[in-house]
């Protein structure tokens, strides 16, 4: 079992997001941040 199911949590919906090239991937709302963003 992977204790590290997603990365950082989505802002809208607290789902693990995925991070995949230079985008963080919601499974329910799509690209959320990507290498652009400043919220880092």
């Amino acid at each position: 079992m992977d204790e590290h199911p997603g990365g950082r949590p989505c802002p809208l919906c607290e789902r693990a997001m995925y991070h995949r090239h230079c985008k963080y991937v919601c499974p329910e709302h799509g690209v959320v941040y990507d290498c652009a963003d400043t919220f880092y």
